[in-house]
């Protein structure tokens, strides 16, 4: 079966689907474990923040967590199809298996082609938590680049060298790719995928979105330095490396994390509360 004819049935299966809004849907709190509660909380609460900073592509794209394995089974969240980044909650999210396809019970679909990237680094890294991608049009338009991200601000020179690239290889629903996709990022924690969109990993939530702050800003103030008539200064290679080291703290499990996670989880209460039910 070709990729056109697994996507043609995806779409198949979800025609006449009434997708529940997912304030409706009985609450999973205690009927699932502590450490799954809180890790659909925090991905819930990923889905909205990514949404209230711009960052949501309608349901075209996804943010996956690793879950205690079950029977000695992988299992993984994702978000169903048909439920906005915006509206996203703990009980709405979907358990799959490393194939994408759905475990347990949920009255939503789930199309495995959206988890293929996210297999692949959840699978081939221990530390690859959480995988966060996105198609921002700041970052797509990067992407779209022939020199990619550059130095020309402390935004970039924070990640720039902890960047990997994966060449477009049309929409990802191969799993071939995902060898590809593996080995091009290697032990990179950020990654930009030619032609298609930005992606970060984690030790949690947290550090991942973190990450994709400062990977999506610099982006942004990419694009809108290039609006000037004469080329935008870069730093040299030698400044990159001495602002990458200067700015790692930031990502080490403990300091970045929990400094900026918990504002970020008062901000989105006072927007968009909802997300823990």
């Amino acid at each position: 079966m070709n990729a056109q004819t697994e996507r043609a049935e995806a779409v198949g299966q979800t025609s006449g689907f009434n997708v529940p809004d997912p304030q409706t849907l009985p609450s999973l709190k205690g009927k699932v474990s502590d450490e799954e509660w809180r890790l659909r909380c925090d991905l819930a609460a990923t889905y909205r923040l990514a949404a209230l900073y711009g960052w949501d592509d309608m349901i075209f794209t996804h943010i996956s967590v690793r879950c205690p394995d079950e029977g000695g089974k992988e299992r993984f969240l994702i978000n169903p199809y048909g439920v906005f980044f915006d509206e996203m909650t703990a009980t709405s999210l979907v358990k799959v298996d490393v194939e994408g396809q759905v475990v347990g019970e949920t009255p939503y679909f789930s199309n495995p082609a959206g988890f293929t990237i996210h297999s692949a680094l959840h699978m081939s890294r221990d530390d690859a938590h959480a995988v966060l991608h996105l198609h921002t049009p700041y970052g797509v338009a990067v992407s779209a680049q022939q020199g990619g991200l550059k130095r020309y601000t402390q935004f970039a020179m924070i990640v720039h060298d902890d960047i990997a690239y994966h060449g477009y290889e049309g929409i990802a629903t191969d799993h071939d790719e995902r060898e590809r996709i593996v080995a091009d990022m290697g032990s990179h924690n950020f990654l930009i995928l030619r032609n298609h969109g930005t992606l970060t990993v984690g030790a949690n939530c947290a550090t991942a979105f973190l990450r994709m702050y400062f990977l999506e800003q610099a982006c942004r103030a990419q694009i809108l330095a290039q609006s000037d008539t004469k080329e935008p200064l870069e730093e040299p290679a030698e400044m990159g490396a001495k602002v990458l080291q200067q700015g790692a703290p930031a990502f080490v499990p403990g300091i970045g994390d929990n400094l900026a996670w918990p504002g970020l989880i008062r901000k989105l209460n006072r927007a968009n509360p909802g997300f823990d039910v």
